[in-house]
């Protein structure tokens, strides 16, 4: 009988193994805990990156350590409580992207060759334990996807960001693809028209506009070159004209800003006061640029801007909830993926 040496055993390995792709949906990231310790250690690692806070010098550093992190958790774990999935004991984001993850691997699975998986820019499932999963399955290929329709460095490329980082410790790495922003994508405005119609016919009352809030930015970090005002101008407009309404009925604003310094405006939160001295009665606010439903929609704006916009006179406040699992929202997604898998599948 004829020996086979160790250099045709590796030979007749690589080829009986099947190739396969491995396709990771990513989104920010939520803590794993609603208590302060839990928020505190999201928040450190969310903070700590310098595509969220440019600047991490010394002065930063200080506020951060001294100011944010002993104080803030507390106060961030009370609203995270006010939405938390107890009975999974997760925050909302992570149980949409779970379902997300799922039901595309479902809606592609006559692909046999593609694996799917989910993971959270800051938090857990960590990126790095998404990307070791799928390889462990067999993915020679990745496409990743981060679920931000319009792009910023602060989203977007931070998950390049970690992803390379995971990858520069790799000897064998995947050959790597990352899905472009989708914010003027036909399928994605349909999508965000029919979901929007789809809810305002559910309602007992007919809002006399509509306010399209989007998440806040330094309006620094645009006059650096960053196109993400772009992109969101972009899906306002192309969803005023799928709607037909104008600029006075469907409004664009920025919400969560937070220090001192000059974020994109006009704010959110100080629009929709403004709304309600000036006499409107009756509103209702879409969050096109979340691809799943978070703190920042189901608290900041579907109960802390509705306060909002009663106490300074308003009446009617309904939020309408993101794409998230939806038949539509799922649509944009598998879209997404099958037109960036050319080639692979």
């Amino acid at each position: 009988m004829t020996a086979v040496l160790p250099i045709e055993k590796a030979r007749l390995a690589v080829e009986v193994r099947s190739p396969r792709v491995g396709v990771l949906l990513v989104n920010l990231g939520t803590p794993d805990t609603a208590d302060a310790r839990g928020v505190r250690v999201y928040l450190r690692e969310f903070l700590s990156d310098p595509r969220v806070i440019e600047n991490q010098g010394l002065v930063w550093k200080l506020i951060l350590n001294g100011i944010i992190l002993p104080i803030r958790p507390r106060r961030k774990a009370r609203d995270y409580r006010k939405i938390w999935n107890v009975e999974k004991n997760e925050s909302p984001l992570k149980t949409i992207t779970h379902a997300q993850a799922e039901k595309l691997a479902r809606s592609i699975a006559d692909h046999d060759h593609v694996e799917v998986d989910w993971a959270m820019r800051y938090g857990n499932p960590s990126i790095r334990a998404g990307i070791e999963a799928l390889m462990a399955r067999g993915c020679d290929r990745l496409l990743v996807v981060p679920l931000y329709p319009q792009y910023s460095a602060a989203t977007s490329a931070t998950v390049c960001d970690e992803v390379f980082r995971v990858l520069a410790t790799m000897r064998a790495q995947p050959t790597l693809r990352i899905s472009p922003p989708y914010y003027d994508d036909p399928d994605y405005v349909e999508a965000l028209a029919v979901s929007i119609d789809g809810h305002l016919s559910t309602l007992p009352f007919k809002p006399e506009l509509i306010v399209a809030s989007f998440h806040g930015m330094p309006k620094e970090y645009v006059d650096k070159g960053d196109p993400y005002q772009a992109h969101c101008i972009a899906t306002t407009e192309a969803l005023r004209k799928r709607l037909g309404l104008d600029a006075t009925r469907f409004l664009l604003t920025f919400q969560s800003r937070f220090g001192g310094a000059e974020w994109l405006q006009p704010y959110t939160d100080k629009t929709i006061a403004q709304l309600a001295k000036d006499g409107v009665r009756r509103i209702a606010v879409v969050m096109p640029g979340f691809a799943a439903d978070c703190l920042e929609t189901l608290e900041e704006i579907a109960q802390e801007n509705a306060e909002i916009f009663k106490h300074n006179g308003g009446e009617a406040f309904s939020a309408i909830p993101c794409l998230n699992d939806s038949g539509p929202g799922m649509d944009v997604i598998r879209q997404l993926v099958l037109r960036e898998l050319q080639g692979w599948i």
